[in-house]
C-alpha cells in the first residue's frame, strides 16, 4: 500500500458526481428543484399509487426520489427482473439504457416523503451528461477533477500497476476477491447483496456509474473534500456548499445510518448518541463497499480519508476499521 495507490472507489464516486451536478447549478445551467424530465423526458417511474410524480434534481442528490438499489432487494426483486445494473458488475449496458430500465421500476415511495439509498446518483449522471453535452467522464474532468488538477481520478485506470488488489472478509481471514463476488450486507441478510466484479475497472465498455464506478486515489479525494470544507472554491460557492451539507432529510430515518441525515451527496451527523460517534454535529461522512471511508468535521477543521483494499471491513457502514479509526483520532485529540 502506497500513498499513490489507486482504488476502485465504489460509493466514494458519489461525492464527485454530486459536486459535478452542483457545479452546473453554480453555472446556472441546472436548478436543484427543477424536474428531472426537463433533461430526461422519458424518465417517468410510477409512484406507489400508480401516478407519475415529479422527481427533482434535489431528490436525486438527497436520495429521496423513491428509487432503490438491486443489492438491497431480494434476488427476484424488481430491479433484478428489469435487468438493472448497480454499477459494480460487468454489465455492458450503456448508461442511457440502464437509466431507462431504472425508470420502468415503480418507486418505493413518493418523492420527498422518505429516504432510501439508491441508484439516484446514476440517474443524476445521465442528467449531468445531458446538461453538459458531454459523456460523463469528460463532464467530471471539466467540472471537478480538471479545475482541482486531480490526475488520478476518473472512470478508467490511469496506471494499472498502481491499482490495489481487492480482498473480501472471509470466515477466518480476508481472501482475494474473485471475478464475481456477491457480497451480502450484515444489516440486510434478506437482500441479494452486491454483485462486485473487480475486473470492471479494466473494461472500457462498462457504463460510467456516477454512483459506484470511478477509480482514484486517497489524495485526490482529500483535495476535493478540503476544497469543500474551505468554502468550495474553485468549484462551488459557499452558499452551494452550505446547501450541500444541510440535512435534507429532517424527520426521516436512514438505514443503516442511525443518528445521521443526508445532505446533497453524503450523510450529515445529527445525533452523536444515536450514531455512537465522537464526531461533531454536522460532520459529513460516506463510505464505499471496496473498503473505504471518509469524513469531514468542520467544527474541528478535520478531514479524514481512509482507503483500504478490504471490503467490507474498511467500509463505513459495515466495517469495524472506520469506527476504530474515528475513535482513535478523537481520543488522541482529547
Amino acid at each position: 500500500m502506497r500513498l499513490d495507490t489507486l482504488f476502485r472507489l465504489s460509493s466514494i464516486s458519489k461525492v464527485y458526481l454530486s459536486v459535478a451536478a452542483l457545479a452546473l447549478v453554480r453555472q446556472g445551467r441546472l436548478a436543484l428543484d427543477e424536474p428531472v424530465t426537463n433533461w430526461l423526458p422519458q424518465f417517468r417511474p410510477r409512484g406507489p399509487d400508480g401516478t407519475t410524480p415529479v422527481i427533482t434534481v434535489r431528490h436525486l442528490l438527497s436520495h429521496t426520489a423513491g428509487l432503490g438499489y438491486g443489492f438491497l432487494e431480494p434476488v427476484d426483486g424488481p430491479y433484478h427482473r428489469a435487468g438493472v445494473s448497480d454499477g459494480m458488475d460487468r454489465s455492458a449496458l450503456p448508461l442511457a439504457e440502464n437509466v431507462r430500465r431504472i425508470g420502468t421500476v415503480p418507486l418505493l415511495f413518493a418523492p420527498g416523503t422518505a429516504w432510501g439509498y439508491s441508484l439516484a446518483t446514476d440517474v443524476l449522471g445521465a442528467v449531468v451528461e445531458c446538461v453538459s453535452g458531454s459523456r460523463l467522464p469528460e463532464a467530471i474532468r471539466t467540472l471537478v477533477t480538471g479545475p482541482l488538477d486531480l490526475k488520478d481520478t476518473g472512470f478508467t485506470v490511469v496506471d494499472a500497476e498502481r491499482l490495489a488488489a481487492v480482498y473480501i472478509t472471509g470466515t477466518s481471514a480476508p481472501r482475494r476477491m474473485g471475478e464475481l463476488e456477491i457480497v451480502r450486507l450484515p444489516f440486510m441478510p434478506e437482500a441479494d447483496g452486491m454483485r462486485m466484479a473487480p475486473s470492471r475497472a479494466f473494461h472500457a465498455d462498462a457504463y460510467p456509474s456516477g454512483g459506484a464506478g470511478m477509480i482514484g486515489s486517497a489524495s485526490d479525494l482529500f483535495r476535493l473534500l478540503e476544497s469543500l470544507r474551505q468554502g468550495g472554491d474553485p468549484l462551488l460557492t459557499t452558499a452551494l456548499v452550505a446547501e450541500m451539507i444541510r440535512d435534507q432529510t429532517t424527520g426521516m430515518e436512514l438505514l443503516p445510518w442511525p443518528g445521521r441525515g443526508f445532505g446533497l451527496g453524503f450523510t450529515v451527523l445529527r445525533d452523536r448518541a444515536a450514531a455512537g460517534s465522537p464526531e461533531s454535529i454536522g460532520t459529513w461522512r460516506l463510505g464505499g463497499a471496496y473498503g473505504h471511508s471518509w469524513f469531514v468535521d468542520p467544527a474541528h477543521r478535520l478531514t479524514v480519508v481512509a482507503f483500504t483494499n478490504a471490503g467490507l471491513e474498511g467500509q463505513s457502514p459495515g466495517g469495524r476499521f472506520p469506527d476504530d479509526l474515528t475513535r482513535s483520532i478523537y481520543a488522541s485529540e482529547a
